[in-house]
């Protein structure tokens, strides 16, 4: 499933460009679980091949989040805490993520945006409570767009560097895919079960029977 998810994500890269890259971002920005590590390590890729600059490569990876997140947004602005929770379940979002979400804004404010853009995971999601708090939406916009910014640079420039010096380090990789390959699988599978539990917890806490 990996190696058939990064495989459509190089071949829309390589077809598209930047546009591509804007798209890519669109949809791991509303919710879609499109990894964004390999969008824009790839991205960066290409900048050491001379076909991307690396600037541009965040640019349009901070466009695309911007225009990603309005869906999850409007469904947390218009449909208040009790849609932004079962819109949230289908993408294996806790509750409780959420709420914690929530309460980081209560705390901290609007710059909760532009922390959790930086951040692996949580910045995929939260738009959602960001529309629940009824954030104002040009400084939604801003903070999102200069944290993606700077995860697209972040991300793209490792994967620059990793093109500038592929020569020495692909045979590393080669000889160690499979373990990165099972490590990774391993820490997807402990994230999704970490969620189901809270998910079957908070069904249990709310009266719902559990087959």
């Amino acid at each position: 499933m990996l190696s058939w998810a990064s495989q459509h994500i190089i071949t829309i890269i390589a077809s598209l460009g930047y546009s591509g890259v804007v798209l890519l971002m669109t949809l791991e920005s509303a919710c879609i679980p499109v990894p964004s590590e390999i969008i824009l390590t790839f991205s960066g890729f290409l900048v050491a091949t001379g076909r991307f600059e690396l600037l541009w490569v965040a640019v349009a990876a901070a466009v695309g989040n911007n225009i990603g997140s309005m869906l999850a947004y409007a469904v947390g602005h218009y449909g208040g805490r009790p849609l932004a929770h079962r819109y949230g379940r289908w993408l294996l979002i806790a509750p409780a993520d959420l709420d914690g979400a929530e309460a980081w804004f209560r705390r901290h404010g609007d710059v909760t945006v532009l922390v959790c853009r930086v951040l692996p995971i949580v910045r995929t999601y939260i738009a959602l409570p960001a529309g629940v708090v009824r954030m104002p939406l040009l400084r939604f916009h801003f903070y999102t767009f200069v944290g993606s910014l700077a995860w697209g640079f972040l991300l793209s420039y490792i994967g620059f560097r990793l093109g500038e010096n592929w020569n020495q380090i692909a045979p590393y990789f080669h000889r160690f895919d499979l373990i990165w390959a099972l490590l990774l699988v391993i820490a997807v599978g402990l994230a999704a079960w970490h969620h189901v539990r809270r998910f079957r917890r908070k069904l249990r806490d709310e009266g719902v029977k559990i087959s």
